[in-house]
C-alpha cells in the first residue's frame, strides 16, 4: 500500500448503522454449480429477509459481471479476482450495515477461504447448494452446459474446469431431496441467530 493511502475513519460507524437497523450485517455466501438453485433460493431468502425489515442487498455472478467485474473472463486468475472484488464490495456492505446475500459459483476451496478472510470469518456464512452435476445438466436453465459440451464454452465449471465441495459449510441444502421452500426455511432459520445484535 501506498505511503500516501491513510483510512479515515468516519463519525457513522458500523455498529451505529447495525444499531440502527436494529440487526447485525454480514455476508450469506451461496456456492454451487451453475444451475444448482444457488441464485433463486438466495432471491428468496433476500425476499423473506426484507419482507420483515431487514436491510438486504444481494450479489450475483452474472449481474456483477455485467459491471464491477465486466471484462473478467474465466480463467482461474480471473475467476480469482472476480471473487476477490466481490469479497471486497461484501466487506463494504457489511460495514455499511447490510445483510449481503452472495450467489456464486465459487468453485476452488481457496478462492472461497480468500472471501472469508477478506469479509471476516465472523462476518462470512457459507451455504453450499448441493446438485449433482447429472442434475444441474438435466435443468440447464441458461443452456450453457449443453454449450459447454459443444466446446462452445471453455473452463466451464463441473465440465472442463473443477468444483471443490465445501467440507464443512454452514448451511447444506440438498436440492434434489428438499423443496425450495425447505432449503429457504433452513437458511433463513440459520442467520436469525446471526441478525441478533
Amino acid at each position: 500500500m501506498s505511503n500516501n493511502i491513510i483510512k479515515h475513519d468516519y463519525i457513522v460507524s458500523r455498529a451505529k448503522r447495525n444499531e440502527k437497523n436494529k440487526h447485525a450485517s454480514f455476508v450469506v455466501w451461496f456456492t454451487g454449480l451453475s444451475g444448482s438453485g444457488k441464485s433463486t433460493i438466495a432471491n428468496k431468502v433476500e425476499e423473506v429477509l426484507f419482507e420483515r425489515s431487514i436491510k438486504t442487498y444481494t450479489l450475483d455472478g452474472d449481474n456483477i459481471r455485467m459491471g464491477i467485474n465486466k471484462g473478467l473472463g474465466f480463467s482461474e486468475d480471473d475467476r480469482h479476482e472476480n471473487l476477490r472484488r466481490i469479497a471486497e464490495v461484501g466487506k463494504l456492505f457489511v460495514d455499511a450495515g447490510v445483510v449481503t446475500v452472495a450467489a456464486f459459483v465459487s468453485p476452488l476451496q481457496k478462492d472461497r477461504d480468500l472471501v472469508k478472510n477478506i469479509i471476516g470469518e465472523d462476518n462470512f456464512l457459507e451455504v453450499f447448494v448441493d446438485t449433482s452435476l447429472e442434475e444441474c445438466e438435466r435443468r440447464d436453465v441458461k443452456g450453457l452446459y449443453k454449450k459447454a459440451r459443444a466446446g462452445e464454452i471453455k473452463n466451464f465449471t463441473g465440465i472442463d474446469a473443477p468444483y471443490e465441495k465445501p467440507t464443512n459449510p454452514d448451511v447444506l441444502i440438498k436440492t434434489e431431496q428438499e423443496s425450495i421452500e425447505e432449503a429457504i426455511e433452513k437458511v433463513v432459520t440459520f442467520v436469525k441467530h446471526k441478525l441478533e445484535l
